[in-house]
């Protein structure tokens, strides 16, 4: 054969490969409303910027008659490409070749381009939309799992990874994008569950649909499993696109700046008017970081999932920053169970990538009840706590109404390191709110008195005037002024720019052993 005829050889097998599991399997990914394997990509990163690599690869298993079934890629689109002109990693299962199921060659095809990635400093992005183990080849499959379980965990904190589920993902194949940072889902169509409806109607005989048991909004609303709920594949690649524009390539590169459109000493008249005067009355905590962030922009994370706290990225005066603040419109902002994990796991992720961490904190303390205690309120509002004590980024905190008790500790107060720690004149901080402190502290004086009502009010406004404001913690330094809130936004940027050289470090060892 002469080079013109190998070449033409070459082309052949790489149009093969580009087929897939050939035009009869691609035209029903379509008609599930689902993207190729490969149109993914395309929407996903820079125009013209992908380069695949192990296009030729094929599974080696000889059973079940699978030597006669051999699709280049074995059902894996692996490679690198650039999003915003940034090198990143991906891999796209392809459903269409043996459902997506993953073989041994599957698995070293993925663990190649995560060990690249890790070599590089660069992120993961993986789309998954796989049947699970190929199950004719066994254990070897399963050990394939294994192996990209263990570079999901070495590369934590170390990169990004990023997951979108676009079809199923079941079984052992969930704890892939369990442990990567961040998990996109699409309504409809995609899925995850350890076990299915089937499985489940066997052994609990209950009646499941797979949408009810790991749909996207059952995820993003009740388990907390999946990030972001995005109404089609388009939508759902644009977000991880846009989610770039806030976080770093690695732990050791910085985040991308914002525009710096926005003036950095922007005074914003209208957030004198956001807390109400009646300190029981709720307000949206979103009208506070929308208007203080660069040109009001907020890429809010896990937005339906435990909406008593709000997390987000954002950029303020240019600077990449997370913030967690309580949602007073929810629950009145109290912390329980679900807030404290799902800002827990927010602030170490910030912290692992050097994103200055901003909180906006009314919290009024943690949700009491039998439901709570019971279902470990203590220890899973510890893990709140131990992230923001551990985190050793710069730490700004605005006190905009209450921090009381114990939830004023935890919501990166000054005692556990906090660098720039300030509150609006509408702070009430204290051990508890003045009727709960009042019914224990005059409990006696009430019930001699011949108008108790009268008496309990008198002494709450007595409590007020006593407690209920930030001077006392400003007196003694736990605050580092009572601002303007008009102030908030140049103040944190100030705060920003005077901590760019913070240098910080926690006591050497091999980890901590956080309350899990």
């Amino acid at each position: 054969m002469t080079m013109r005829d190998k070449l033409d050889l070459l082309e052949r097998r790489r149009a093969e490969s580009e087929l897939g599991g050939g035009e009869a399997r691609l035209k029903t990914q379509h008609e599930k409303g689902k993207l190729s394997a490969r149109e993914r990509l395309e929407l996903l990163l820079d125009e013209g910027s992908f380069v695949e690599l192990d296009r030729f690869v094929v599974h080696r298993s000889t059973d079940f008659g699978l030597e006669t079934q051999k699709f280049y890629g074995d059902g894996v689109i692996t490679g690198h490409g650039k999003i915003d002109g940034r090198l990143v990693y991906v891999f796209s299962q392809d459903f269409t070749v043996f459902g997506g199921s993953l073989s041994e060659s599957f698995a070293e095809k993925i663990v190649k381009i995560m060990d690249l990635a890790m070599r590089n400093g660069a992120p993961v992005i993986g789309l998954n939309d796989s049947g699970g183990a190929r199950i004719q080849e066994g254990v070897v499959s399963l050990g394939g799992y294994a192996e990209i379980f263990l570079r999901n965990t070495l590369a934590s904190g170390v990169i990004p990874q990023i997951s979108a589920v676009l079809g199923p993902c079941a079984g052992g194949a969930v704890y892939s994008p369990a442990i990567t940072d961040f998990t996109y889902m699409v309504r409809g169509t995609s899925y995850m569950f350890v076990t299915g409806p089937n499985v489940v109607k066997t052994v609990t005989h209950e009646d499941v649909t797979m949408e009810e048991l790991g749909g996207a909004d059952a995820h993003a609303e009740k388990s907390g499993v999946a990030h972001f709920a995005c109404d089609s594949e388009p939508e759902c690649l644009q977000q991880i696109r846009d989610l770039f524009r806030f976080i770093p390539s690695n732990n050791l590169g910085p985040a991308p700046r914002g525009p710096g459109t926005d003036p950095r000493n922007r005074r914003e008249e209208s957030l004198l008017d956001v807390v109400p005067d009646n300190a029981n009355k709720p307000y949206d905590m979103h009208e506070v970081i929308t208007r203080v962030v660069d040109d009001g922009e907020f890429y809010e994370v896990q937005r339906d999932y435990a909406k008593n706290i709000i997390c987000g990225f954002a950029h303020l005066g240019g600077f990449s920053v997370g913030v967690v603040a309580n949602q007073p419109a929810v629950l009145a902002g109290v912390l329980d169970i679900s807030a404290s994990l799902k800002a827990a796991r927010f602030i170490r992720f910030c912290d692992a990538f050097n994103i200055p961490i901003v909180t906006f904190e009314d919290v009024p303390g943690f949700l009491p009840g039998t439901a709570q205690e019971h279902g470990g309120i203590i220890k899973h509002g510890a893990k709140l706590l131990y992230a923001y004590c551990e985190a050793t980024v710069p730490k700004l905190t605005v006190i905009t109404r209450k921090a009381y008790g114990g939830a004023y500790d935890v919501m990166s107060s000054k005692h556990i390191r906090g660098d720039f720690n300030v509150a609006w004149p509408t702070a009430e901080i204290a051990v508890m709110g003045p009727k709960g402190a009042v019914e224990i502290l005059f409990r006696k004086e009430i019930s001699e008195s011949n108008d108790q009502a009268a008496a309990t009010e008198a002494k709450i406004e007595e409590y007020r005037e006593k407690f209920a404001h930030p001077y006392i913690a400003a007196g003694r330094g736990y605050l580092d002024d009572i601002i303007d809130p008009r102030d908030t936004r140049p103040a944190l940027i100030d705060a920003l720019e005077s901590l760019q050289t913070k240098r910080d470090k926690n006591p050497p060892k091999k980890h901590g052993n956080i309350p899990l």
